[in-house]
C-alpha cells in the first residue's frame, strides 16, 4: 500500500482549499440537499433503488457533543426527503468499540473511520463491504489521493467524509498583544517563546491527550508534526510505510523535540503527568482564561470552544502555523480525515454513504461552521467565518501535505501501540528508546 500513501498531496490541498475558502457574503438560498443532484452530489432515489422510507441506517463514529449535533443537523433534510432514519452513535472509545461490534456480529451499518490503516485491516479481514460504485464519483469530486486512501488491495471500499488540518497552534491574540509576544516563525523561536512565557510568570502550553480508548492520539499527532519538520517528508513516508524501523534515529530525534515541550513541567499546565487525564475536548479551554498561552490542535478543535467564543485575528482565539525548523524550510501541513466504511449491503446504506460524501451534504455541513470538506463540488462561499478562511490560506501556502501518519499505519500500531506507548512515555514510565522499541516490536510481521 506504499504507493497509496505517497500519492501527490496537491490534489488533497486543492480540494480542501476549494471547500474551505470563501468570502464574507451570504450566498443563495438554501436548497434541499437531498432533493437535487448537484456537482458532486447524489441522486438518493436512484441510489436507493426505490422508496426507502421507513428504513434505518446506523452510523458509529468518534464524533460527539457539539460536533455531533452539527452533523445530525446537516443530514436532517435528507432524512425528511427520503424517509431514512439515520441513527448516529458517537463514542469516546470508537476504535475499540468498532472492533468489538464487528467481531461480535453487531457492526453498525456505516462508520466514519479516521484511519486508512484501520480500514485496511478491516477490509483485509473481510469485514467491510466495497463501495466500488462510488469510486468514479470520488475520483471526480475529491481526487486520486482520496480514492487511494479508500482503496485496499485494488478494491475501493470507502469514500471520504470530512477532512482536517493539524499543524496549528491556537492562541489568544489579546494575551499575546498584552504581553508583547510575536508569532514565532521557527521551531527554536517557539521554544524560546515558551521559555519567555515561563520567565514572565505564565504557562505556555495546554496539552490534553485523554480520549477514551483512543487516549494518546494527541501525542502521536505531535510526533508526526515534528517528524515532518525535523526529518522531512521523504523520511516521514519511509517511517509511515515501515521502510525504516520505528526506532530509527530520525524518529528518536523528533520525539526528543516533542519532549522539549510536552515533558517540560514548566511548559505544560498541570505538568506532563496531567496530560493523559486531561480530555482532548477540554484541554484548550484554559486558554480563554489566560491559564495558558498556546494549544497545538487541529482545525476541528473549533467545535470545542464555548458557544459565543469569537475566532479569528480579532477574536478571543486565533491560530498560527506550527513553525518549521527554519523559516525558509518548505511549509509542511499535517492533516487527516474520515472515510465512510460500510458493514451492510443494503440500498439505504449505500444511499446514505453516497449522500454523506456528496457536495450536497458538504454544503449543509459547511453552513454550520468548523468543518472542512474534501469535495471539490462544495460551495466555498458558504464559509464566512474568518478563521476558517484563514485555514484555507494556510493550506494554500503549504508546500507539503501529509496524511496523519498513525492513521496510515496498521491498526494494531496506529490505533494501538503508538497511542498507548506514548502515554507511558509522557508520564515518565519509560524512556524514548524503550518507547520506540516497544512500538517497533508491535508492528505486524
Amino acid at each position: 500500500m506504499a504507493h497509496r500513501r505517497r500519492l501527490a498531496a496537491a490534489a488533497i490541498v486543492a480540494s480542501l482549499v476549494i471547500a474551505a475558502c470563501g468570502d464574507d457574503e451570504e450566498t443563495s438560498e438554501n436548497t434541499d440537499a437531498a432533493a437535487e443532484t448537484t456537482a458532486g452530489g447524489s441522486d438518493t432515489t436512484a441510489a436507493g433503488g426505490g422508496d426507502l422510507a421507513g428504513t434505518t441506517v446506523t452510523i458509529m463514529s468518534s464524533i460527539r457533543d457539539v460536533e455531533a449535533e452539527r452533523l445530525e443537523t446537516a443530514w436532517a433534510a435528507f432524512e425528511a426527503e427520503t424517509g431514512i432514519d439515520i441513527v448516529h452513535e458517537g463514542t469516546a472509545t470508537f476504535e475499540d468499540d468498532l472492533k468489538l461490534r464487528v467481531d461480535g456480529g453487531d457492526a453498525p451499518d456505516l462508520a466514519f473511520v479516521p484511519q486508512p490503516g484501520l480500514l485496511a485491516t478491516l477490509a483485509s479481514d473481510g469485514k467491510v463491504v466495497p463501495l466500488s460504485d462510488l469510486e468514479d464519483d470520488v475520483l471526480a469530486n475529491n481526487g486520486e489521493s482520496w480514492v487511494g486512501y479508500g482503496t485496499v488491495d485494488g478494491t475501493f471500499y470507502a469514500p471520504p467524509f470530512g477532512a482536517n488540518i493539524k499543524s496549528l497552534v491556537w492562541y489568544s491574540p489579546a494575551a499575546f498583544a498584552d504581553a508583547g509576544y510575536e508569532i514565532p516563525t521557527t521551531w527554536q523561536g517557539l521554544l524560546d517563546l515558551s521559555q519567555q512565557i515561563v520567565d514572565d510568570g505564565g504557562v505556555p502550553w495546554c496539552v490534553g491527550a485523554e480520549s477514551g480508548g483512543a487516549t494518546g492520539w494527541v501525542l502521536t499527532d505531535w510526533t508526526e508534526d515534528i517528524m515532518l519538520r525535523t526529518a522531512g517528508p521523504e523520511v516521514y513516508d519511509q517511517w509511515v510505510n515501515h521502510e525504516i524501523p520505528f526506532n530509527d534515529p530520525a524518529v528518536a530525534a523528533a520525539l526528543e523535540q516533542v519532549a522539549a515541550i510536552v515533558k517540560n513541567d514548566d511548559f505544560v499546565l498541570g505538568g506532563a503527568q496531567s496530560i493523559p487525564s486531561t480530555s482532548f475536548q477540554e484541554a484548550g479551554l484554559p486558554l480563554l482564561d489566560g491559564e495558558c498561552f498556546m494549544h497545538r490542535q487541529a482545525n476541528f478543535y473549533g467545535n470545542q470552544w464555548p458557544e459565543g467564543t469569537t475566532k479569528g485575528p480579532d477574536g478571543q482565539v486565533n491560530t498560527f502555523f506550527l513553525p518549521m525548523v527554519n523559516e525558509d524550510d518548505p511549509k509542511a501541513m499535517l492533516g487527516g480525515g474520515e472515510l465512510i466504511a460500510a458493514f451492510a449491503d443494503r440500498p439505504e446504506v449505500k444511499a446514505v454513504a453516497e449522500f454523506l460524501t456528496s457536495a450536497d451534504y458538504a454544503n449543509e455541513r459547511l453552513k454550520l461552521g468548523n468543518w472542512l470538506s474534501p469535495n471539490k463540488g462544495a460551495d466555498p462561499t458558504l464559509v464566512t467565518d474568518p478563521l476558517e478562511q484563514q485555514f484555507a490560506v494556510l493550506l494554500a501556502e503549504s508546500d507539503v501535505f501529509r496524511f496523519d501518519g498513525s492513521d496510515l499505519m496498521p491498526g494494531p500500531v496506529g490505533a494501538g501501540s503508538f497511542w498507548s506507548e506514548m502515554v507511558e512515555w509522557v508520564v515518565g514510565s519509560q524512556d524514548t528508546a524503550t518507547t520506540l522499541e516497544n512500538i517497533e516490536a508491535s508492528w505486524p510481521a
